[in-house]
């Protein structure tokens, strides 16, 4: 069959709906900033607050509860994680109980019974020192964030370990290595690129999820915005503060999660088989050593 030596043009497909759709939003987007013009908010408290002594120390706790808490929360996590794939059935069991409980309890409630402990406990276990003098605010900040993150972080955990061929552990079996270097040597290092992306993630949360540490008392960036109000009686303006500096602090750490994620997703570092080359490498150099 002859076809005619001519040009074809190429007709785009005309989506009309994505214009009307484009439109809404648009309309949408004016009638919001229209209705937030005209409602009795005092626009010129915010920058001035912005820079508050109460707020600054606000968001200094707010960073600091995050950054311990996470830290805790990741090695209760690993801890957690190596337990759920022992082969001792006591200790999958209590990991097992550990994420079921603190993943299926609420992180405020959480919070409000470590605040509470000396309801039940009027002295440490043990000891004559108060409860009080010990749970305060930041103490029970800090084990009701670290450990309820511990439990979402061994899922994590757990899933980078799963991750790593279950060939290379056996391998490893083969040269007499025991299951403690084998996880530390071999199977955690190659998990971490599998691990570290949703950690930025749950970080990030961690950031936000800290102000439910504003109902013990414990001064992070949302108390110290009720602290400011009660006095001041400018409710939104302080909510709008805070949470100008809640989406300054992501930011920052979102664009440190982005170039992490790239630096774990390299080419370079999986070898372009899914991390086996590193493991492989690891092998090879143990297997090296013992021959010489």
């Amino acid at each position: 069959m002859a076809y005619a030596d001519t040009d074809i043009e190429a007709v785009p497909v005309r989506h009309p709906w994505r214009w009307v759709g484009a439109g809404l939003v648009l309309a949408l987007l004016v009638a919001l900033a229209w209705a937030f013009s005209q409602a009795s908010i005092e626009w010129d408290v915010i920058p001035r607050y912005l820079t508050e002594q109460q707020v600054l120390l606000g968001m200094a706790n707010t960073l600091l509860i995050s950054v311990l808490a996470q830290v805790v929360g990741i090695v209760l996590g690993v801890v957690a994680a190596v337990m759920r794939q022992s082969d001792n059935w006591v200790l999958r069991g209590v990991s097992r109980f550990y994420i079921w409980l603190f993943r299926g309890t609420p992180v405020l409630v959480q919070l409000m019974i470590w605040y509470n402990l000396s309801l039940v406990f009027p002295t440490v276990p043990g000891t004559g020192i108060p409860m009080n003098q010990v749970m305060t605010p930041f103490i029970a900040a800090l084990l009701g964030l670290g450990i309820n993150e511990g439990a979402y972080m061994a899922e994590i955990v757990r899933s980078g370990i799963q991750s790593v061929d279950k060939g290379q552990v056996e391998a490893a079996g083969a040269l007499g290595m025991t299951p403690r270097l084998t996880m530390g040597r071999i199977v955690l290092p190659q998990a971490m690129r599998v691990v570290i992306p949703p950690t930025g993630n749950e970080f990030i949360n961690m950031l936000k999820t800290s102000s439910l540490a504003y109902s013990i008392q414990y001064m992070e960036l949302l108390q110290a915005a009720v602290r400011i109000y009660s006095t001041t009686l400018q409710v939104i303006e302080m909510l709008l503060t805070i949470s100008i500096w809640y989406l300054v602090l992501t930011s920052v750490f979102s664009v440190g999660q982005y170039y992490l994620e790239r630096h774990f997703t390299r080419a370079e570092w999986s070898g372009g088989d899914g991390g086996k080359t590193v493991g492989r490498t690891v092998l090879d150099n143990l297997k090296f050593g013992r021959q010489k």
